[in-house]
């Protein structure tokens, strides 16, 4: 579908939170000497203008960047993003968003390189048409680029399907934003597929996408469907900014972003920013956050922090999945079924023979011996099986 056009949403709550995860993590990538790609599967147009077009009807820079744009307050990391856009406005006076492109370029060093897709004809001429006037204005103050190629790499074209050609990179790392529309709701499955096909291709790699938190069934299972992807860690975070209205519908409330391999360094960051977003940026009492981590789920349950900091239990298919708890479909090897009697005292202990079963059936030895003894139920047990 091309009718999306992100010049709409500039600036709001949930580039908030996307553009400021993005820049923490190329501060992140940008501490090894060694260069790495950053791929963009869905660039948009790069540069967005807030005072008229698009953006100035519906005025959504409003409950993000504009409440920021004059805070004194503003913790160090947030800072770092907010002055990645006011360097966009050297006026002072807030006028231009940038999307994630332009604040790649601005994070990068010359030595990396961004590979950039956009499908939309229209924000993929306006893409390239931002990037040459970037090049012109450098070249016209004698910046001259470093590095041997082509530093940044425009395509129009499906970045779920162009992905593929450029994983695993030269350098062997690589930070990459997924960032559909999902106006079509086919693009939550793409996503999933997507990055399958991508850990599979390069698993070391960085991934962080966005998401929006909707009533629609895709979008409230899409994080639960991303934490059973094949990585070593994941990260989850969502802000929302106002209570839901009561039939799901309306401006968007909540929005997330999902990194997988995230750095150690960002959840520490996302822990003390994120009060300050919620206090900040929420319009009611149904403002709040959350932060998740863990890896792949394979039945163990995950740490999931709320808006206050404390630890959040599992819920759900999570809590039920454990295999410790003794409840629901999975049990350690022997455990007996939930509601046996003594079923909470742990595995059974086989009884021995002569002895007598509840009822009075006698027990009896087996006449055939056995060199090892078959598991009785299946070690490490998975939970029920984003975008």
């Amino acid at each position: 579908m091309l009718s999306y056009r992100h010049a709409f949403h500039a600036g709001n709550h949930a580039d908030v939170l996307k553009h400021f995860v993005q820049i923490q993590l190329h501060e992140y990538m940008n501490q090894k000497d060694t260069a790495y790609t950053y791929i963009d599967t869905h660039s948009g147009a790069g540069v967005y203008a807030l005072d008229s077009g698009y953006a100035s009807k519906n005025a959504e820079y409003e409950t993000g960047i504009g409440p920021l744009w004059e805070r004194k307050d503003l913790p160090k990391s947030l800072a770092a993003y907010v002055n990645v856009v006011k360097g966009l406005n050297p006026s002072g006076k807030m006028r231009y968003y940038p999307g994630s492109p332009y604040c790649a370029d601005k994070m990068m060093r010359e030595i990396d390189r961004l590979r950039l897709f956009e499908l939309h004809p229209a924000d993929s001429k306006i893409l390239a048409d931002n990037f040459r006037k970037v090049e012109e204005h450098a070249a016209q103050q004698g910046e001259r680029p470093s590095g041997r190629g082509r530093r940044v790499l425009i395509e129009r074209g499906d970045g779920f399907h162009a992905i593929k050609t450029l994983l695993p990179p030269p350098s062997r790392r690589a930070l990459v934003l997924i960032d559909p529309p999902y106006e079509d709701k086919q693009d939550y499955r793409k996503v999933r597929d997507m990055l399958n096909d991508s850990l599979a291709r390069f698993p070391s790699g960085v991934y962080a996408v966005w998401y929006p938190v909707l009533q629609r069934m895709e979008s409230r299972q899409f994080a639960d469907k991303l934490k059973r992807l094949p990585c070593k860690e994941w990260l989850n975070v969502t802000l929302t900014v106002t209570t839901p209205g009561p039939d799901g519908f309306g401006p968007l409330h909540s929005s997330g972003m999902f990194i997988l391999n995230p750095p150690y360094t960002l959840e520490p960051t996302l822990r003390e920013v994120m009060p300050y977003l919620v206090k900040v940026l929420g319009k009611d009492a149904g403002a709040t956050f959350t932060i998740e981590r863990g890896a792949q789920v394979t039945g163990t349950a995950t740490t999931r922090l709320g808006a206050n900091g404390t630890v959040r239990m599992p819920v759900g298919n999570a809590r039920r999945a454990s295999p410790t708890s003794g409840t629901g479909s999975l049990r350690l090897p022997g455990q007996a079924p939930a509601g046996t009697p003594g079923a909470a005292a742990g595995p059974r202990t086989p009884a021995k023979p002569g002895s007598q079963r509840p009822g009075g059936a006698p027990v009896r030895s087996s006449a055939r011996p056995t060199a090892a003894t078959a598991p009785t139920g299946r070690p490490g047990g998975r939970g029920p099986k984003r975008p």
